[in-house]
């Protein structure tokens, strides 16, 4: 037999000699599964019987009533020969049924049907008095034909009794059933024998590889043997599972590392180790005398692979205390802290752009690992953003310490350091100087002695002064004071603090350049906004402008008087934020303060602005521009006081709010064109009329939109906002940005509230105008009458000249109806109006001439006048000062 047929064979043998833990296993397992298995079978077939029985009382008692029931078996006991009917119907349905016997009685128990016929006649085998009482019994007996299951029943007539029927299966019937199930029950019990002893075999030989043989005596020995040397070696022992799970820790290594009481079992990384360690010992590395610091203790870990010789995947590492480098261990232990310094100082310094709040967190992050108290002068001209001129004045804007109570200068306080104190000299020379005894250090006491004595007096004995430089320029002076902290400052920690101090130093000068920045594109921006609203009775106007904290942004306003006691509301937004913003936004205002001035209606300003924007983004492609304004969006309305009617039209912006007197709060439909700089499509115009103490809402999309919450859910809230707003538009200001204003504000907010007003028809006047020079006289007279109604009589002379000129050029040049209406508001407006679309011209007469001094005189007794177009004509118009006296003006 050759080599390979034999191991198998000497494997069994070794198996079944039973001295082997592997042996004594499979047998104990083959017995236990024996057992299992004959007590299933057994269950098994106890079960089958009894289940068999069951069904058997079930079938016999659904036979019987169903043939108690049956049609024709009450007319069956009626008949003068009831077994000659019911015998024949009996048997059919025994044989259907399957049963052994269905007997049908009297009341008195004698038979009139039976399987076998010499026992109809007789009396019937079995309790029959509960049926006769009208119920149902279910019993076992030993009947006629064997033991037996059967069931009675009644067989009633209108409520009473007249006949029984029992149907009944014997128990061989029933031990049948179940005997044919039982060899299918014996296969499947030595199926699952087979199967368990086969396992068994299985895990008995591989259980017999892992103790190689060993009986239980060895393998209790050898155990006690290798625990007593585990515990005993001053050297600790780790074993690790393949998947980082620790299986085994002597004492010593316990107590090296520090484990819990309930280490074994858990993965290393939870164990409280450092990275460093609990990586080495899960990664199964191979390593030699590699170096770790385990909290206060210097390791020296040596590591090898557990699955070299076949064995399970995992490592067994050793760890030795090496007391001889004690030294090193302290050294490294300072480079750790100092590079963990320096790694926070990284994170935790310049977090914001911010300058005081960086001098404070370089401040915050050196005490008290590095020094007791630290304190950061800077020059004023960097608090300002702007570059520092040199001087050694600085202004003292960061103090921390381990307590409040140190007598240096405080915050706020503005320091001029004397050329002998170290802080000078670091300002003056760039370099990092230290005082490792202040009481020693006359230069520095010399800045202020008395000062001086009581820091001392206080405790603290040490200095180092660092300069904050960037390429060249000092920004000010970080200065670390030791007291509690017995070691003074040495020139190794010069380094250190120097490290901390130019790190600090790019957060500084970053946040310097970005507050010069900040402040620049402010000033522009507040410069190009409305210093002050203009004075005009149609609006009772409120209005808020909040920049964006990270930067300014393009965001505009303007209240425009127009003539005919006309008001024009305007918002706009431009992309982005920074000075390239605020100078477009200057851009866009200034177009629409032009374009209102032609008095244009809204959707054709639009339009204008449109194509000004394109034109700025062409000429920016051109010039090499990579920042293009399209995307700018505006709303322009015009509220008209004497007609309560507002036209609106806007470009890509949020529409206008619309409170009525009543409180309802509504977003009115604005047709919503495409922001400007786009093109191609035309604008258009909603007209709203809004009664008297209406208030309409014009915001930016800062002010309901946010990275928090969309646009449909800002506007939800301004919706509710604006509902509980009470009182004047300033109140309702103040409520809708309490209200809505986010916690951290990342864009611009403009907003514009304006209650409206109405031109009381007492205050307004108008005629139609025959096209007849004739009818001058009777315009001029009837203005007389309407100014000495409104006590403007010294105004009645000016008016009526320039009334008659006004009329007279358009009957002479416009055609068509003619109508005059004069507006008492602020001024007196005199309006002419006419359906000639041709601009009249001002123009200087010659001597010779014999008109064309009519505009002229016009524009000498008015403050203004000017001409607006409408869609059936034109309108001119002239002011003039209430309070102006009487005579030409000229």
């Amino acid at each position: 037999m050759d080599g390979s047929r034999r191991a198998p064979l000497a494997g069994a043998l070794s198996v079944l000699s039973g001295r082997s833990v592997a042996a004594q296993v499979f047998l104990l397992q083959v017995v236990i599964v024996l057992l299992l298995v004959v007590a299933a079978a057994v269950t098994l077939v106890l079960q089958v019987r009894h289940d068999s029985t069951q069904e058997a009382r079930n079938r016999s008692l659904a036979v019987a009533q169903t043939f108690a029931n049956a049609p024709g078996t009450r007319d069956a006991l009626r008949v003068p020969d009831p077994s000659s009917v019911l015998q024949p119907r009996a048997e059919a349905a025994r044989q259907a049924s399957k049963v052994d016997f269905i007997v049908v009685m009297n009341t008195e128990g004698v038979r009139y049907s039976h399987p076998k016929p010499d026992r109809i006649g007789k009396k019937f085998v079995g309790d029959i008095g509960p049926a006769l009482r009208g119920g149902t019994l279910t019993e076992e007996i030993n009947g006629t034909i064997g033991p037996l299951v059967q069931a009675v029943v009644p067989i009633k007539d209108n409520g009473k009794v007249v006949g029984l029927v029992s149907a009944g299966i014997t128990k061989s019937s029933v031990s049948g059933v179940a005997d044919e199930q039982l060899p299918l029950l014996l296969a499947a019990t030595a199926a699952a024998l087979a199967l368990s002893t086969a396992g068994t075999a299985l895990v008995s030989r591989r259980l017999l590889r892992q103790t190689r043989g060993l009986g239980p005596y060895e393998m209790t020995r050898m155990y006690e043997h290798h625990d007593a040397v585990l515990h005993a070696v001053r050297e600790g022992v780790i074993i690790v599972s393949g998947d980082g799970r620790l299986l085994l820790a002597n004492d010593e290594a316990q107590r090296l590392l520090d484990l819990p009481p309930d280490a074994d079992g858990r993965a290393v990384a939870e164990l409280g180790l450092d990275s460093a360690t609990a990586s080495l010992l899960t990664s199964g590395r191979v390593a030699t005398d590699e170096v770790h610091l385990v909290g206060e203790r210097l390791l020296a870990i040596n590591q090898r692979s557990t699955d070299q010789a076949g064995g399970p995947p995992g490592s067994v590492a050793t760890l030795r205390d090496s007391t001889e480098l004690q030294a090193l261990s302290g050294r490294a232990e300072v480079a750790r802290g100092r590079l963990k310094l320096l790694y926070d100082a990284g994170v935790g310094v310049g977090t914001s752009l911010d300058v005081t709040r960086t001098a404070e967190e370089l401040a915050e992050v050196a005490v008290p690992r590095f020094a007791d108290f630290v304190t950061v002068d800077l020059a004023q001209a960097v608090l300002n953003g702007e570059e520092p001129n040199g001087s050694a004045a600085m202004r003292r804007t960061a103090f921390r310490g381990i307590a409040d109570d140190a007598p240096l200068y405080p915050v706020g306080k503005e320091i001029t350091f004397r050329d002998s104190t170290p802080q000078a000299r670091s300002i003056g020379t760039g370099k990092v100087f230290v005082e490792p005894e202040l009481k020693d250090a006359p230069g520095w006491r010399a800045q202020d002695p008395e000062r001086a004595a009581r820091v001392v007096a206080y405790g603290i004995h040490s200095l180092v002064t660092v300069p904050l430089r960037v390429g060249g320029v000092v920004l000010g002076i970080a200065s670390f004071w030791r007291s509690r902290t017995p070691e003074p400052f040495e020139d190794d920690d010069l380094s250190l603090a120097e490290e901390l101090v130019t790190r600090a130093a790019v957060s500084i000068d970053n946040a310097r350049r970005f507050t010069r920045e900040h402040t620049m594109a402010v000033t522009l921006q507040r410069s190009l906004l409305p210093r002050s609203l203009p004075e005009q009775d149609a609006l009772d106007v409120a209005y808020r402008y909040l920049p964006a904290e990270a930067g300014v942004g393009g965001d505009w306003f303007d209240v425009l008087p127009l003539p005919g006691a006309r008001v024009a509301l305007v918002v706009g937004d431009v992309v982005g934020h920074g000075l390239h913003a605020a100078a477009t936004m200057g851009r866009l205002r200034t177009a629409v303060h032009n374009f209102s001035a032609l008095d244009l209606p809204p959707d054709e300003l639009l339009g204008h602005l449109d194509e000004l924007v394109a034109r700025i983004d062409q000429d920016e492609s051109a010039a090499g521009g990579s920042v293009p304004i399209t995307g700018a969006t505006c709303l322009y309305a015009i509220y008209d006081p004497s007609t309560r009617r507002c036209t609106v039209a806007r470009a890509g912006h949020p529409p206008p709010a619309l409170v009525r007197p009543a409180g309802d709060v509504e977003f009115p439909e604005v047709p919503g064109g495409p922001p400007l700089g786009l093109g191609g499509l035309p604008f258009e115009t909603a007209e709203l009329e809004l009664p008297e103490n209406s208030r309409l809402v014009l915001y930016t999309d800062g002010l309901i939109e946010d990275r928090d919450r969309d646009i449909d859910v800002g506007l939800d809230l301004l919706r509710d906002a604006l509902a509980r707003a009470e009182g004047t538009p300033e109140d309702v200001c103040r409520a809708v940005l309490d209200e809505l204003l986010p916690e951290r504000q990342t864009d611009d907010v403009a907003l514009i509230v304006a209650g409206t007003r109405a031109l009381g028809a007492d205050r307004i006047a108008d005629w139609e105008v025959p096209s007849d020079p004739a009818a001058v006289s009777e315009v001029r007279a009837s203005v007389a009458r309407q100014l000495d109604e409104w006590g403007l009589e010294e105004l009645a002379f000016t008016t009526e000249l320039v009334l008659s000129e006004l009329v007279t050029n358009a009957i002479r040049y416009g055609g068509g109806s003619i109508r005059v209406r004069l507006l008492r508001d602020r001024s007196l407006i005199c309006e002419v109006t006419d359906q000639s679309s041709t601009s009249p011209h001002l123009r200087y007469a010659a001597t010779t001439d014999e008109g064309g001094r009519g505009l002229f005189l016009v524009s000498q007794l008015s403050d203004r006048w000017g001409t607006r177009y409408i869609p059936d004509g034109k309108v001119i118009w002239a002011e003039q000062s209430l309070h102006k006296g009487a005579g030409l003006g000229f």
